[in-house]
């Protein structure tokens, strides 16, 4: 059985693919996540993520690497990481009764096996009106600050919506395991 690598340094992909049991390793895939002149959100997530699985594959032998990158945006302006909380807050301000749609790539790259599977799954988070009050608790309790749009999803960030339209739950949190299971399936993977 190859190695399954996930080219990802985030703690919630990590967390996500434990899930689905299987071992793996996860390494830094050392890309540029730079936009492109007038790229859209879907189409950089799908790039990023399968220049992520590329970067670790075309150094390793035998494995099937798993890269993954989410792009959101509210209308055409992309809500990055906010990396601050004055960031956070003025993010949350924007998509204030607005909604917002989460692009989450995920790219399978075996390059022994000649496999190379991508897909994207796209999120639309329905944000109620909020007070600068409730963005101010919420932004002090759960400080964000290292996630596209600036909430978590799977915390406390869920209260600040009117409801998600999606396919997989866990494609907001960053990798859409129900694609990813039967992509693993096909790549040789066990599982039920």
């Amino acid at each position: 059985m190859p190695e399954l690598i996930l080219a990802s340094t985030s703690p919630y992909r990590r967390s996500l693919l434990e899930r689905l049991g299987i071992p793996f390793t996860a390494l830094p895939p050392q890309t540029a996540e730079d936009p492109l002149p007038g790229e859209l959100p879907p189409d950089r997530a799908l790039r990023l993520a399968v220049a992520k699985a590329q970067a670790i594959a075309s150094h390793r032998t035998n494995t099937v690497v798993i890269g993954s990158d989410q792009v959101a945006a509210v209308g055409s302006k992309v809500l990055d990481k906010p990396g601050d909380a004055a960031r956070c807050r003025a993010q949350l301000t924007a998509a204030s009764g607005s909604s917002a749609r989460f692009h989450t790539a995920c790219a399978v790259i075996a390059p022994q096996a000649g496999i190379r599977m991508v897909h994207i799954d796209t999120t639309t988070v329905f944000f109620r009106s909020l007070t600068s009050q409730e963005i101010d608790r919420y932004v002090e309790r759960e400080h964000p600050f290292d996630c596209a749009g600036g909430f978590r999803a799977e915390g406390l960030g869920i209260s600040l919506f009117e409801s998600i339209e999606s396919r997989d739950p866990t494609a907001i949190i960053g990798l859409p395991l129900i694609w990813l299971a039967s992509a693993l399936r096909r790549a040789g993977f066990d599982l039920p």
